[in-house]
């Protein structure tokens, strides 16, 4: 996949191509859909699917104290949108001067670099200054330009007997603060990720005879306090993981904290990266009456997490009924 840096740069010049535009925060199942059907469509044409993707995010200019926090960084962007099928990715500095331009003037800017075929598009797709253009508006300009507007349908999900969801990055941020990271999984068809350097903790959790990886600098959203089953990677070894979000209660503690707890890991973790994959919440930070009373409880912990492990092998999404060993229904 070729990454392009600028709008302006010589190498953001085609002759022919099917392009996509957002931010595809978390590239998550909805933008997922995005990128098949314009994969069908470069296929087709023999053109490049091109993805247009802004950095930093246009609210982190626009109103700076209430940009998103982010879901991915953007290396493991670039990434999943290289394992969607793109194959050329512009990553477009966001400027004041480029989210001032009318809606018309920053489609004619594309057009007349990047000559798309198809720009596909979903329903609730805004461009243009004040996000003034809509999909009526890209069907509009596709006519007098000579494009074609695809707008694919927006993605739901039933999540639970009583709610269903429009895929979106912000809805996969509410699930993830809310500590539904199971659900965020299904919404981004992959479990939710975070990834932080290793410092020095104050040993609490060693002995009791449970060491943590105290990860530090996490530049993505971290889920909602609890303590969470799932996996963590420290180079090219992957283990299971139980991790702890939260303040240490039990020990009056006020700063928050991720922390892991890597299954059976014996090597040297601090100064180290660790990826950190969350499979689903275990319960919630609680203040427990004395050690002995949290060292039982983190016992139990650990064996649901191991539970969690054997019971997720065949997809990360499904748990299997814990007796029989079948995916439950």
């Amino acid at each position: 996949m070729k990454v392009v840096r600028g709008l302006d740069s010589d190498a953001c010049r085609l002759p022919r191509s099917v392009l996509t535009i957002g931010n595809f925060d978390g590239l998550h199942r909805g933008h997922q859909q995005l990128l098949a059907q314009g994969a069908v469509f470069a296929a087709n044409r023999k053109a490049p699917l091109v993805a247009l993707t802004f950095e930093p995010h246009p609210i982190a200019i626009l109103r700076p104290e209430a940009a998103p926090p982010r879901l991915m960084h953007l290396d493991q962007k670039l990434d999943h949108l290289a394992r969607h099928g793109v194959d050329v990715v512009v990553i477009a500095e966001t400027t004041t001067n480029l989210l001032g331009l009318e809606a018309d003037r920053f489609i004619e800017r594309l057009v007349g670099r990047l000559h798309p075929t198809h720009i596909v598009e979903g329903a609730t797709f805004g461009f243009g200054r004040g996000r003034s253009g809509n999909p009526d508006t890209l069907r509009e300009l596709g006519d007098r330009l000579g494009f074609e507007a695809r707008i694919i349908p927006p993605l739901q999900l039933t999540i639970d007997d009583d709610e269903t969801v429009t895929v979106s990055s912000s809805v996969i941020r509410t699930l993830i603060t809310d500590g539904r990271v199971h659900l965020a999984a299904l919404a981004m068809g992959r479990p939710y990720a975070v990834t932080g350097s290793v410092v020095t903790g104050d040993g609490r959790g060693k002995g009791m005879g449970f060491p943590t990886a105290n990860l530090n600098d996490i530049e993505t959203l971290i889920p909602g306090d609890g303590v969470y089953a799932g996996t963590a990677r420290v180079g090219d070894v992957k283990c299971l993981a139980g991790i702890s979000i939260g303040t240490n209660p039990t020990f009056s503690g006020t700063a928050r904290k991720v922390e892991a707890h890597l299954l059976d890991f014996h090597d040297r973790v601090n100064e180290r990266t660790v990826h950190v994959e969350f499979g689903r919440r275990l319960r919630d930070q609680r203040a427990f009456g004395s050690t002995e009373a949290l060292v039982a409880q983190i016992d139990e912990d650990i064996q649901a997490v191991r539970e969690h492990g054997a019971h997720s092998e065949a997809t990360p999404f499904r748990l299997r009924d814990q007796h029989s060993g079948d995916e439950a229904k």
